[in-house]
């Protein structure tokens, strides 16, 4: 015959054993309830420290199990951002190649702005100023230096006014028709500029090279007065060129020759300002060389 399925417990020592803890536990837990309930209702003091006794106990074993579970936590963030951080990457690289037209776009914007700004405050210092032009196009790779202007005589443009930037003077005059006109820049090889050195006054010369320099010439005999770096501003001789106006910078000094770049780029500058040819007081000793005179035209309408 077979055993029975079930088996009491009378016939296991281990089972006896463990139902008779279980019952002593029980009793045990139902006394000790008991007495905390009758501590706190008879010693409400007793049983505050009691439990400040049971916090102090508990609060290192819970920061510990709290301790363990925020640092698997942390594992398993970690895991997953490593894994994601590829698609992330991806991801910004996208979005970066997409704003950076927009980038580009901002920065010529605020360059333009802050190029407008300058000239209208220089428009605010100048009494002289007949318009405020945009340079359409200019030479680069010919003997021959031009720039044209979206203004003509229809704004008050006439053949002989100087053409500055806020950096410095840019040429002046030499054609004009109704909506625009044409600049010979100082670059130019018939442009002759009294100029005179900002550092000491000393007097010169600035002449076109035709490839972007000018040529520096003291009008007195001797040690040459140059020095990389110099500024030339405009000295005012002759007219047509207002006194002050800056206008390049030496680059080069040799024993017979000394090179300047001009400080105001048509390739770099999108706005003008035209101004009334100066002329210069009969009282002024300074002014005692003839005015330049236009080129003719046939000159003037030389193209690149």
């Amino acid at each position: 015959m077979a055993p029975p399925s079930s088996r009491r417990p009378g016939f296991s020592r281990r089972a006896q054993y463990g139902l008779f803890l279980g019952y002593v536990a029980a009793v045990g837990g139902v006394l000790l309830a008991i007495l905390l309930l009758v501590v706190a209702i008879a010693d409400p003091k007793g049983f505050n420290a009691l439990r400040g006794v049971a916090l102090d106990i508990t609060t290192p074993i819970s920061a510990g199990g709290r301790g363990v579970v925020r640092g698997v936590a942390d594992g398993i963030d970690g895991i997953g951002g490593y894994f994601r951080a590829a698609g992330q990457n991806s991801e910004l690289k996208r979005e970066l190649e997409q704003l950076h037209p927009r980038l580009v776009e901002a920065r010529a914007i605020e360059y333009e702005n802050d190029r407008l700004k300058r000239l209208l405050a220089l428009s605010r210092e100048m009494s002289d100023e007949v318009a405020i032009a945009r340079i359409v196009t200019s030479t680069f790779d010919s003997s021959r230096r031009l720039a044209t202007l979206d203004v003509g005589s229809g704004d008050g443009i006439r053949i002989g006014q100087p053409v500055r930037a806020p950096e410095g003077l840019i040429g002046r005059i030499v054609e004009s028709g109704v909506y625009a006109s044409r600049v010979l820049l100082i670059t130019d090889g018939a442009n002759n500029v009294p100029v005179r050195l900002a550092r000491d006054g000393t007097p010169a010369m600035a002449t076109g090279r035709g490839d972007g320099t000018i040529d520096l010439k003291p009008l007195e005999l001797g040690e040459n007065p140059f020095r990389r770096g110099d500024i030339l501003v405009t000295s005012g001789v002759g007219g047509i060129y207002a006194p002050g106006v800056p206008v390049a910078m030496v680059v080069s000094v040799k024993r017979d020759e000394t090179l300047a770049r001009p400080l105001a780029d048509p390739a770099s500058i999108d706005f003008a300002m035209v101004q009334n040819i100066y002329m210069p007081a009969a009282r002024d000793p300074a002014a005692t060389l003839p005015a330049q005179p236009p080129l003719p035209a046939s000159a003037s309408a030389a193209r690149p």
